[in-house]
């Protein structure tokens, strides 16, 4: 199959790169040099002619930066996009604003994260039937999917998209208090990522709440407790729920500015 991948940052060279081990026939665009020998690199055709890479493409992936969206679609015509099947990764840009410019398409939007570098994403799906099949298996190739209905897909953005962001965080202040305790960084980075890696697998055979398994660690007057306190009274918890709520609106706003953008330069069109 012959696919295009508009937009070859982070995400988009992934997908590029896992999409040709796979034997896909790929195009991927960008607008630097440097992004596009990142394309070359992996054994996919560059260009920085987005209509180049939709006209000779049965399947597309939009991977550009939300704000970039309503530029790319005016350098295609509406007509080449039909019959082919569409996947967005942008950001809370929507289905029903995907469809208002892409006509007669099969419209998918997916959002992975970037621990597809080592085919481990975690990615969420959602769309229609039609070109269904494909869209599973060309992500299934960078870790794990879930198909969901669409009202979630900002939260997910929030959640797992940015999360490997959030959790990188939250991994060099762990490593830091250790180094301030006098263990070497590169001693406790390497242990707290073993540690993370045992704890995500207890949980998962655990099955339960992940109080459960704190309450087994806590003894009392303990090491512990005496952390938890800490994490309670500087309010860790409440911070990381207000994290994910704040990033869902963000996800969420994103949407709203560009299908009004689109609304917009649709009226104007049509006006002229």
């Amino acid at each position: 199959m012959k696919m295009a991948v508009l937009g070859a940052g982070t995400i988009g060279s992934l997908i590029i790169r896992s999409s040709v081990s796979m034997g896909f026939q790929v195009i991927g665009t960008g607008r630097s040099e440097r992004t596009l020998e990142r394309v070359r690199s992996v054994g996919a055709e560059p260009t920085s002619d987005n209509l180049k890479a939709v006209k000779c493409a049965e399947l597309v992936v939009i991977s550009v930066k939300p704000q970039h969206f309503s530029d790319l679609i005016r350098q295609i015509p509406s007509e080449l996009w039909k019959g082919k099947t569409v996947v967005s990764v942008m950001a809370g840009v929507r289905i029903e604003t995907l469809a208002k410019v892409i006509k007669d398409a099969n419209l998918f939007r997916a959002m992975p994260n970037v621990n597809a570098r080592v085919n481990m994403s975690t990615t969420a799906l959602t769309g229609g039937e039609e070109g269904r099949d494909v869209v599973d298996t060309l992500f299934k190739n960078l870790g794990t999917n879930y198909w969901v209905t669409e009202d979630l897909m900002d939260v997910w953005t929030a959640l797992i998209g940015s999360g490997p962001a959030f959790v990188s965080e939250i991994v060099d202040g762990l490593v830091l208090g250790a180094v301030a305790s006098g263990m070497p960084r590169e001693i406790a980075y390497s242990a707290v990522l073993d540690m993370l890696r045992g704890t995500a697998e207890n949980l998962r055979h655990h099955k339960g709440h992940p109080i459960e398994v704190r309450d087994n660690v806590t003894t009392p007057a303990g090491t512990t407790i005496r952390g938890l306190k800490v994490i309670e009274e500087r309010g860790v918890k409440a911070a990381l729920i207000e994290t994910i709520e704040s990033s869902t609106r963000r996800a969420s706003e994103l949407g709203k500015v560009i299908d009004e953008k689109i609304r917009k330069e649709i009226t104007e069109d049509h006006g002229s």
